[in-house]
């Protein structure tokens, strides 16, 4: 299969590694017959690049091997192979620019007739780099989502597979739909287990909470980081189970998430809030952590 620019839609800066290559712009890597672009069998993840480095770049090169072999694709690719490839790509962008690195893995084609079930020998993959600034400060308002985040037994929430992100978008719409920017999400018992796109924190009397994970989604890489953060600096940061009210009466709530990093929730319902002391201090703890992680 020869590598295809696609012009159907504008993107921001970007570099793909497909088939042994190098490609610039939206390079189109799956077509109408393959197993990923029709039954969802794909995996990635997503790392940062900014300011001159790459926070926990190697975690997420390695998360992305596990949940293939979690999701039995098989992880064609080593971890050597990713952190040289990614090292690549961020050297084809202007010094300073903020970058997106997400690799992939995809079934190509289906057994037993091209059908559901996908044939783990046909992985494929690639590792696409683009342009993204890191969103800074901003009006964060959440709110209760009517959807529900699934268990194991329903969805394979131990990987991150692209597969579970309709659920979440949905979320994000309906929210949107009532005038919020984003929503928490409860898992099957009531209980909270993260924000629609990121996990989420909440401070009460001095003390951080955060939803225990309980398999039905990923405790982030920037949600570990960040705990880890706060407690080295003498924070008590407590992962336990949390209803919605907990969030309605928090003096604090900010999230954790690979794409804006650390950031504050600036109301929940009608109610409005404002960044604390807790969110600047964990904002400012990651960000001198980031700084040093150069490449």
């Amino acid at each position: 299969m020869s590598a295809v620019i696609s012009t159907h839609a504008p993107v921001s800066d970007t570099w793909t590694f497909f088939e042994g290559a190098w490609h610039q712009g939206n390079v189109a890597i799956m077509g109408p017959r393959t197993h990923g672009a029709w039954l969802a069998s794909t995996v990635f993840d997503g790392a940062r690049a900014y300011d001159g480095g790459a926070p926990d770049l190697e975690l997420h090169m390695a998360r992305v091997n596990e949940s293939a072999r979690r999701f039995l694709l098989q992880p064609v690719v080593s971890h050597e192979t990713w952190m040289g490839l990614a090292r690549e790509g961020i050297a084809k962008f202007p010094l300073g620019t903020a970058i997106y690195v997400r690799p992939m893995y995809w079934a190509d084609t289906g057994m037993i007739g091209g059908g559901v079930m996908f044939d783990p020998a046909s992985t494929r993959w690639c590792l696409c780099l683009y342009e993204a600034p890191v969103p800074g400060p901003r009006k964060l308002d959440i709110t209760l989502s009517p959807f529900r985040r699934p268990t194991i037994e329903t969805a394979p929430v131990d990987v991150k597979g692209g597969c579970l992100y309709p659920n979440n978008a949905r979320a994000l719409h309906e929210a949107a739909g009532r005038g919020f920017d984003n929503a928490l999400m409860c898992d099957m018992l009531g209980n909270v287990a993260e924000l629609a796109n990121s996990n989420v924190f909440m401070v009460k009397d001095g003390v951080v909470m955060t939803p225990a994970p309980n398999g039905t989604y990923l405790a982030g890489i920037t949600r570990q980081r960040t705990i880890k953060l706060l407690r080295d600096a003498g924070e008590t940061v407590i992962e336990t189970s949390l209803r919605y009210a907990d969030f309605q009466d928090a003096d604090e709530i900010f999230s954790s998430g690979n794409f804006a990093k650390v950031s504050a929730i600036t109301g929940i319902d009608e109610r409005k809030l404002q960044p604390g002391p807790m969110y600047r201090k964990a904002s400012a703890l990651y960000a001198e952590f980031a700084l040093g992680c150069r490449l």
